[in-house]
């Protein structure tokens, strides 16, 4: 055997160095996860973080076994919106994820940092491996699904989570802006380039119920959310009113308490219920 040059254009030799190597990464040693979503935007301000709590809450009432990895590291709201406060605690295993009231398991950097106010001034490389660690260093145990509350935009850290998670599933939040809508179709071009399914699109902010007539108005224009699924071969999963009393619940961390059925459809088409 001739000695190796390492350059594959002058060699006809079917080594380990043409075999494309994945970067997928194990998650840590006695976990098993059935099912990961990841809950994607093309832009911030969406309501992403809300989807991803409203999705886990409905699992978990189904009687799944749920958590929510939050790989919005800079932005990170999903303690606020459980009314979480302490923080995640570690042995010489792994780090133990935070449960909410109901038992869904999350990890967030809001979970170590000592104030949740604190801003997490690190750089790309850094909060890619941070969210590269809650999946790896985390001991999540057995889970149904596990829904990943992604950060807006399709730059280092949604590319980071690809690459390395194994992600069965995306639903992508848009609300009904025509500007919204060409940023949202960035985002399904991403899922497509990294050969990610769609389970589909929520709408969020749709429309306003009117109290005294019950007309939905169309508060920021005319969904284009049909035809953006259409294009793309997808489904509309569900589309949120505004509702105050679902953004109090946010606000005052009782997400679990919701009541409404906006996304029942996302349940049964993510989940087979």
């Amino acid at each position: 055997m001739s000695e190796c040059t390492h350059d594959c254009s002058t060699c006809s030799a079917n080594c380990a160095s043409r075999e494309k190597q994945s970067l997928i990464e194990q998650p840590h040693k006695g976990t098993s996860i059935k099912k990961v979503v990841a809950v994607m935007s093309g832009k911030g301000g969406v309501g992403k973080s809300m989807v991803t709590a409203l999705l886990a809450v409905l699992a978990q009432r189904a009687g799944y076994k749920t958590a929510i990895l939050d790989a919005d590291v800079t932005g990170p709201s999903i303690p606020k919106a459980f009314g979480i406060k302490e923080k995640a605690m570690g042995n010489d295993e792994g780090i133990i994820p935070v449960e909410s009231k109901t038992g869904i398991k999350m990890m967030s950097v809001n979970l170590l940092l000592e104030e949740e106010t604190a801003p997490v001034v690190w750089r790309g490389p850094v909060i890619a491996g941070t969210v590269k660690q809650f999946w790896t260093d985390v001991l999540w145990g057995e889970l149904d699904v596990m829904f990943i509350d992604m950060p807006p935009g399709t730059g280092d850290v949604p590319l980071t989570v690809f690459q390395s998670i194994p992600v069965d599933a995306a639903v992508v939040v848009s609300t009904p802006q025509q500007l919204v809508g060409m940023i949202v179709e960035k985002a399904l071009n991403m899922a497509g380039m990294m050969n990610v399914p769609v389970a589909g699109l929520v709408e969020n902010m749709s429309y306003a119920l009117c109290p005294d007539c019950g007309k939905h108005v169309e508060v920021f224009g005319e969904s284009h959310a049909d035809e953006i699924a259409e294009r793309f071969n997808t489904k509309v999963l569900g589309k949120l009113p505004i509702n105050h009393k679902l953004a109090a619940a946010c606000d005052a961390g009782l997400i679990e308490l919701f009541d409404g059925n906006w996304l029942d459809k996302a349940i049964c088409e993510l989940l087979g219920e």
